[in-house]
This record gives structure tokens, C-alpha cells and sequence, in this order.
């Protein structure tokens, strides 16, 4: 729900200008989104009272300091997408320093050997191992590396095979950059959302949710009895572990919305905000 700002009721402005510069900031963001809730497929299914000002406050005031986007969602819902459509609004500005993503699939721990031992996919999950629950994700370190990266520093993530469940500790170099975009299933979680700037949910039906996951396990070597077994945990690991962030998070996103609708919507965001604040 939209909520009418009163802005001189807000004590942490420098001067007048600020003020003023805040109150342009929230009206073009409030503009946008109301001209996304008359869209068939709206991006924004929700969004919190407070996120509007707290956007428009960061990029007048804090210019300088980093903005720590978690975005998160059930396996299959949407999340690189957004990312990577977010991401081709970031590089407009031409410049170094933008943005980083940090992803954190990459940050699975090296399972080689348990696939090795079972043999098979499938024999590995009736043993009742999962790869969806939030210790089978090096979340200390994801976390360690996104603090860090707030702080200026430079920081290699690790790399890892979704086919042969390696994980290799020489990455990606990541910079520091203005927005840190970090994406994945338990970004969101206790223990890890404390740091984040705003937190974003991605909601997908689950049948959509199937379709994909189905097409995007194949890829991976996962099919038949395998892919069966682990669809069904993704399942029960997501009503634990991820929809409970739904009710914590900054703002719903839809996860049906057409590549080419994200890219117009956050290219319009970034450009109003470019051109308000230079």
C-alpha cells in the first residue's frame, strides 16, 4: 500500500534541498509504480511503506555508500532473471563501479565426494540427502565476502559445478561497487538478511515454478527418478526454509513479468533517478 510522506516530520536532512531533492525522488518512484499497477503483469506485487523513502533518502544523502539489494525466491522463480534485467539497466551508466552481483548458488559446498560414494543422483537422494536446505550453502561466507565488499574490499567467490558438485575456490574477482545485487535461496534467512538494504521476494506459482525447474534440472543431469525426488524436497525445503520470507521482505516481485517489461521498468528507474539526483 502506498503511504502520503510527510516529510517535515523527518529530522535527518542537511538543508532545505535535501528535502526538496527526497520529495522529487518519492513522487517519481511513486509515479512509476502506479503506472506498473495498471499493467496486466505488474512488477511490483507489494511494496512496503517505508522502501520508497528509504530509496529516496539513500541515493540523495548516501551517494557514496554501497546499497545492499538481497533478492530472493523459490528454486525456479525468477531471480537471475531480474538480477540479469536489473543488471542491463545498471550498465547504461557507462561507468566503472555500478554494481556487483553476488549469487549465491556459487556458494555450495563441495558435495564431490557424497555423489562419487552413492554413485548416482538418485542414489544420493535416497539417501536422504538434500541440496535444498540453507547448510548445504557456505552462508558464513557468502556473508563474510558481501560485508566486505560493503566495506570497499575486494573479494573472490567461489566457483561451483552444479554437475559434478564441486566447488572451486577460484572464482570471480568481485568489486566493490555502488549496488551489490546478491541473489539466491537463502539470502534472506536469519543470520544473513541483517545486512541487507531492502530484501525482495520473487513469487512465481508453483506450477510455473515446475515447468522450469523440471527444464532446468536436465540441464544439470538430473531427469527421470532423480529429478523426481529432488523436486519434491525443493518442494517441502521451500515451505520451511523460503516462503516464510515473503512476510519479511521489502517487496514482492512478480516472477511471470516478461523479460522485456523488467528491462523497460528498471531502465525507467534508474534513468529518473539519474537525471534527479546526476
Amino acid at each position: 500500500m502506498m503511504t502520503s510522506y510527510d516529510l517535515t516530520s523527518y529530522n535527518f536532512y542537511s538543508n532545505r534541498s535535501d528535502m526538496e531533492l527526497v520529495s522529487t525522488v518519492v513522487d517519481a518512484l511513486k509515479k512509476i509504480l502506479q503506472e506498473d499497477k495498471k499493467q496486466e503483469q505488474p512488477l511490483f506485487l507489494r511494496i512496503s511503506d517505508n522502501l520508497i523513502m528509504n530509496i529516496a533518502r539513500k541515493v540523495v544523502q548516501d551517494k557514496q555508500k554501497t546499497f545492499l539489494i538481497g533478492i530472493t525466491g523459490e528454486s525456479a522463480s525468477g531471480k537471475t532473471v531480474f538480477v540479469d534485467n536489473t543488471i542491463h539497466a545498471c550498465v547504461k551508466d557507462k561507468k566503472e563501479g555500478i554494481y556487483t552481483v553476488i549469487r549465491c548458488d556459487d556458494y555450495y559446498k563441495d558435495t564431490s565426494r557424497e555423489l562419487k560414494e552413492a554413485g548416482s543422483y538418485e542414489a544420493l537422494f535416497k539417501t536422504g540427502f538434500s541440496f535444498d536446505t540453507p547448510d548445504v550453502i557456505n552462508l558464513e561466507l557468502m556473508k563474510e565476502h558481501l560485508i566486505k565488499l560493503k566495506a570497499g574490499e575486494q573479494v573472490v567467490s567461489p566457483r561451483y559445478d552444479f554437475v559434478t558438485c564441486e566447488s572451486h575456490p577460484d572464482g570471480d574477482i568481485k568489486t566493490p561497487a555502488k549496488v551489490i545485487l546478491n541473489e539466491g535461496l537463502y539470502v534472506l534467512n536469519e543470520g544473513v538478511r541483517d545486512i541487507m538494504d531492502v530484501k525482495v521476494y520473487v513469487y512465481t506459482p508453483l506450477e510455473v515454478i515446475k515447468e522450469r525447474w523440471y527444464k532446468r534440472a536436465a540441464s544439470r543431469g538430473k531427469t527421470g527418478t532423480a529429478a523426481d525426488l529432488q523436486f519434491k524436497d525443493v518442494n517441502e525445503t521451500a515451505q520451511k526454509y523460503i516462503r516464510p520470507t515473503y512476510q519479511i521482505s521489502d517487496a514482492v516481485i512478480n516472477g511471470m513479468v516478461s523479460q522485456k517489461y523488467i528491462q523497460e521498468i528498471t531502465d525507467d528507474i534508474f534513468k529518473t533517478l539519474r537525471d534527479i539526483c546526476g
